[in-house]
């Protein structure tokens, strides 16, 4: 029987495998369950091709996209092996040309999507044709800590269980806890076979530049490598738009994708970003993952990716076919601040959150690295490294200076305010700013105060991003973002340890005119937080998100932070029905707790009445069993005290005609009741 060498050669034309190739085909072939960590362009498909080529029966290959499958199957069946593939995008003809494969026997490789496991008809499908193993492509998909979580994935390991067949998993892109995810999901927790074959990608220079003019930047990047296939990728929709045009009228064939696009045009930018030379696609992250084009030679970001992960992947496009290719990556305030929201909004659970703002701490410390780019990169993924000579630091060190005074006054106004509050609020105590949020609560009394005025507040916001870039500070989610130290800080606080800064992003930070946020920065979380309340209500309630809560009214409740009910009752927007259905929701979000009034209280909620109430509750409390204490108990019922509120009355006959009062509780209640009304009204 020809051995995976043969087909190496035979099928595929390669003389070699590629460096940790063989012992992974190998531990494939020998039946043991496999994860396997290979970098972009490692050459991960013939690890589960060549070993299916050498066994009897049906390789079932799990993979996420269409058009990477139909890539795969072409290449595949030119050089002669016999794969097909069942998705959404088959033809009838096609689909019965993988049956009748199927029913034949000759059918070595099958793909599919993990979306098309759900039919109960798939699994007793597979069961009848045969199949000997599965393969797994792009495994990251399984992990919710990972970059691009699939909920269908989360159905292999039951296909595994059902089948009794060997699994093999394989990714570009897996920190240590999505690698553990996937043997948990995958593997029932029993660690298979592991290869983690390197991720460096020594032919890639990497580059990141703080945001300037961004447009200008990017044109000025494809202008210098014009006649080049490349990528840029978009924060959203509408940039994907905005820059394509810009790119075409700076004389480049540029087209936008994006996954608001009809699914034809979608397909038809990927056939043609596969054959035309020179094509620049200008995409959010939807686009990439399946695009097996080895001469792409520069990958931009216009906007910063959301982790390592996603960086890594997205630039990994770049130079598949070994030669040099290059990358930049745009970043600034902004950014952070909507990775921020992203996290804060979303429905993740506390743990998640904090974890994906450790994500994003480790980006921004590879951004405002002060070493080799890629002894950080690689060193996230737990490998060390030379310094490279391939990224901008090695061509051009950073400027850097002993930032250890300015990140322990940094330090020390966090931890005078209690970890309480964002960076905003923070740089405005350092730089002596007196808003009235600092004055109100004293903050201009603190030893911190006024002590960084030699930074600026721009400055100081590049100081702070570069302290959550070496993870000394986190955002905590559930208290809106305020700022709390790690563990890597306390040294450095205690003086213990010294920290370098780059001199250049703080020096050159400066004020730029921007589009006006929603709330302040110092806001935004709580925002943020509110936002996310309002969206899992309304995909409960069937209804848009403004029908809750419009915009204007969550941005109030963010600003005044209503402390109770009766608070809330006077923000804009929130009437006696909403205050009823949404209002303890919103202030839990706001204070952790919900006010617990009884409804009839509710009714008065906002009113003058209100405080009327609760001091007419607090007189029948006093005088329950008489002014001694010792008499029969006796009250009055909350529909009575709401009247007394309303009403108001001015004399013991007036408040005895009112009902559920007469005389024994005129008697018990009546001086102290007209006394709270007075107090009231005073």
């Amino acid at each position: 029987m020809p051995t995976p060498t043969d087909h190496l050669s035979s099928v595929f034309g390669f003389s070699a495998f590629r460096p940790g190739q063989e012992e992974i085909v190998d531990a494939v072939l020998a039946g043991q369950n496999t994860l396997a960590i290979m970098p972009t362009g490692g050459g991960k498909s013939l690890c589960f091709q060549l070993p299916a080529l050498c066994r009897d029966g049906v390789t079932v290959v799990i993979s996420p996209l269409i058009a990477l499958m139909r890539d795969q199957v072409r290449a595949l069946r030119e050089a002669g092996v016999e794969a097909g593939a069942l998705t959404s995008g088959n033809t009838d003809a096609e689909t019965e040309e993988v049956f009748a494969a199927l029913d034949e026997g000759r059918l070595k490789l099958l793909y599919m999507a993990p979306e098309r496991l759900a039919s109960a008809s798939a699994v007793q499908m597979l069961r009848r044709v045969g199949v000997q193993a599965i393969a797994v492509d792009e495994a990251h998909c399984v992990s919710q800590w990972g970059h691009d979580f699939r909920p269908d994935y989360l159905r292999i390991g039951e296909l595994r269980r059902a089948l009794d067949v060997p699994l093999a998993a394989f990714t570009a892109t897996a920190d240590e806890e999505t690698r553990a995810e996937i043997v948990m999901r995958l593997f029932d927790g029993v660690a298979p076979a592991t290869f983690l074959r390197g991720f460096d990608r020594p032919n890639i220079h990497l580059a990141f530049a703080v945001k300037d003019s961004p447009r200008r930047q990017i044109l000025d990047f494809a202008a210098a490598r014009k006649g080049q296939s490349g990528i840029v990728y978009c924060g959203t929709r509408a940039k994907t738009e905005t820059l394509s045009q810009a790119l075409r009228e700076a004389g480049h064939p540029a087209t936008a994708y994006h996954g608001g696009m009809d699914a034809e045009d979608r397909r038809a930018t990927e056939i043609r970003f596969q054959r035309e030379d020179g094509l620049i696609v200008v995409a959010t992250v939807a686009f990439g993952m399946g695009i097996d084009k080895p001469d792409i030679r520069w990958v931009a970001h216009a906007d910063l990716p959301k982790s390592i992960e996603g960086y890594y992947q997205e630039i990994g496009r770049a130079g598949r076919d070994g030669a040099a290719a290059e990358t930049l990556t745009l970043y600034g305030p902004d950014d952070i601040r909507l990775r921020r929201s992203q996290i804060d909004e979303g429905q993740a659970p506390p743990e998640r959150k904090e974890a994906d703002h450790g994500r994003l701490n480790a980006l921004l410390g590879l951004a405002e690295a002060v070493k080799c780019r890629r002894q950080v990169l690689l060193g996230y993924f737990g490998e060390s490294a030379e310094a490279c000579g391939n990224c901008d630091l090695c061509d051009r060190p950073a400027l850097v200076f002993d930032a250890t005074d300015a990140v322990r006054k940094a330090l020390s106004a966090i931890l005078r305010t209690g970890e309480s509050f964002g960076a905003g609020h923070l740089i405005d105590i350092l730089t002596g700013n007196a808003t009235e949020k600092v004055r109100q609560r004293g903050h201009d009394q603190l030893p911190t105060f006024a002590v960084g005025r030699e930074l600026t507040k721009p400055a100081w916001g590049a100081v702070f991003r570069q302290m959550m870039g070496l993870d000394l500070v986190r955002p905590d989610a559930e208290r809106h973002g305020a700022l709390r130290m790690t563990e890597a800080a306390r040294p450095i606080l205690r003086g213990e340890e010294p920290v370098t800064l780059r001199r250049d992003t703080v020096e050159t930070a400066r004020p730029r005119v921007a589009v006006k946020a929603l709330v302040s920065d110092e806001d935004a979380p709580l925002m943020s937080a509110l936002k996310a309340k309002r969206r899992a209500l309304a995909e409960g309630a069937g209804v848009p998100a403004y029908v809750i809560f419009p915009d204007r009214t969550l941005i109030e409740m963010a600003e005044t932070r209503p402390r109770d009910l009766d608070g809330m009752a006077r923000i804009n927007g929130v009437g006696a029905k909403k205050l009823d259905s949404y209002g303890r929701a919103f202030l839990e979000v706001i204070n952790g707790t919900a006010d617990g009034l009884h409804p009839q209280r509710m009714r008065l909620a906002g009113r003058d009445a209100g405080a009327v109430y609760d001091r007419l509750e607090a007189a029948q409390q006093r005088l329950a069993r008489g002014p001694l204490g010792i008499d029969k108990p006796l009250s009055c019922t909350h529909a009575t005290l709401r009247q007394i509120a309303e009403a108001r009355p001015a004399t013991l006959p007036e408040l005895e005609r009112l009902p559920g009062m007469g005389t024994q509780r005129t008697e018990r209640f009546g001086i102290a009741f007209l006394d709270a009304i007075r107090s009231s009204e005073g």
